[in-house]
C-alpha cells in the first residue's frame, strides 16, 4: 500500500463573502513560532484593499438596517460554529503563537466567549449610550447610537485569534461593516474565520478579511475616501502615525492602538470598542404648547 499524499490548505482572502486570492497572484510564507513552515498566504495589494472596500460598502446599508437582535442572533450563530471547530483553532493558535495545546485551547476559548459577549450587547448598547434628554420646552429629545459606516480595521499582531475577534465583534456588533487586515505574521486564524463566517448567516460583505504586509495594506484604507473609520490596533507606533495623518483627510475615526500584550486581551473588554465606531443621532419631537398645567395632554 503505498503512502498517501497529504492534501494541503490553500488559504485564500475573504471578501464580498467569496474566497478569491490576491489579484496581484502574490503569496507569502507563513511559519510557526520555531520558523517552520505552515502554509502560504495571499499577499494582498491595493487593489484588493479597495475591493473590500466596496464589498464592505456594499453590505452596510442591509447590516446596518437590520435590528439589533437580529445581529445578536447572527453574532451567535457564529459563536456556536466557532465551537464546532474549537480543535482547528487551537491547532492554528499554537503553531502561531507557540504556545502549548491547553494554553492555545484557553485562548480559543476566550474568543469564543467574548464573541457570545458581544452577540449580547447588540440590543443593548443603545440603553448605554442612548436614551431622553432633559430640555426646556414642548419637546421629546431623543438620542441613539448610529454605526460609523465601513471600518478598517488592522488586527494584533501578537493574538492571532483573541485579539482578532476583539477587534471585530465590536465593530459589526453596533451595525458597522469591516474591513480586516489579519496579523502579518500569523494570518492563519483569521483566514479560517472567515470560512466560518460564510457558512454562517452573517451577510457577504459585511466583514472582509485580508493578509499580507500590514503597512502596505493599511496605507490605502487609510487614505481611502469611503473608509469611515479606522482601528489601528495591530500598527506600530511609526505606522500609527503616518496612518492617523493620511486617515485626516476625510475626518475618519481613528482608534488609536493601546499599550497592551497577549493577555490583556482576556480581560473583560467594556463597551469603548463598541461606542468607539458610534455616531450619536439626536430627533428633537415636538409635543404641543404647554398648558397652565404644565402638559398639553
Amino acid at each position: 500500500m503505498s503512502e498517501r499524499l497529504s492534501v494541503l490548505k490553500t488559504y485564500k482572502l475573504y471578501v464580498g463573502g467569496k474566497f478569491p486570492r490576491s489579484e496581484s497572484g502574490r503569496v507569502y510564507e507563513v511559519t510557526d513560532a520555531k520558523g517552520k513552515w505552515l502554509a502560504n498566504a495571499p499577499l494582498s495589494s491595493r487593489k484588493d484593499a479597495r475591493d473590500a472596500v466596496v464589498a464592505a460598502r456594499k453590505a452596510f446599508g442591509g447590516w446596518s438596517g437590520a435590528t439589533a437582535y437580529n445581529r445578536g442572533q447572527i453574532l451567535y450563530r457564529v459563536a456556536e460554529m466557532l465551537e464546532g471547530r474549537r480543535d482547528q483553532y487551537v491547532a492554528e493558535v499554537a503553531d502561531a503563537e507557540g504556545l502549548s495545546k491547553s494554553k492555545a485551547a484557553a485562548q480559543v476559548d476566550a474568543a469564543i466567549d467574548r464573541w457570545v459577549w458581544y452577540a449580547g450587547w447588540t440590543d443593548k448598547i443603545a440603553q448605554v449610550v442612548g436614551g431622553g434628554n432633559p430640555v426646556a420646552g414642548p419637546f421629546f429629545n431623543l438620542s441613539s447610537p448610529e454605526p460609523t459606516g465601513v471600518v478598517a480595521v488592522l488586527a494584533p499582531q501578537e493574538s492571532s485569534f483573541l485579539g482578532l475577534v476583539s477587534v471585530i465583534a465590536p465593530v459589526i456588533a453596533t451595525g458597522n461593516t469591516a474591513v480586516v487586515v489579519a496579523s502579518e505574521q500569523s494570518p492563519l486564524p483569521a483566514l479560517s474565520l472567515g470560512e466560518v463566517l460564510a457558512t454562517s448567516d452573517l451577510p457577504g460583505g459585511v466583514v472582509n478579511i485580508l493578509s499580507g504586509r500590514t503597512a502596505e495594506i493599511a496605507a490605502p484604507l487609510a487614505a481611502h475616501q469611503d473608509v469611515n473609520a479606522i482601528d489601528l490596533a495591530g500598527a506600530d507606533e511609526t505606522l500609527a502615525k503616518e496612518l492617523e495623518i493620511a486617515a485626516a483627510d476625510n475626518l475618519k475615526r481613528v482608534l488609536r492602538p493601546q499599550p497592551v500584550d497577549n493577555a490583556d486581551w482576556s480581560a473583560t473588554p467594556g463597551t469603548d470598542r463598541m461606542t468607539a465606531f458610534l455616531e450619536t443621532k439626536t430627533v428633537w419631537h415636538p409635543t404641543g404648547a404647554l398648558g397652565a398645567s404644565g402638559s398639553s395632554y
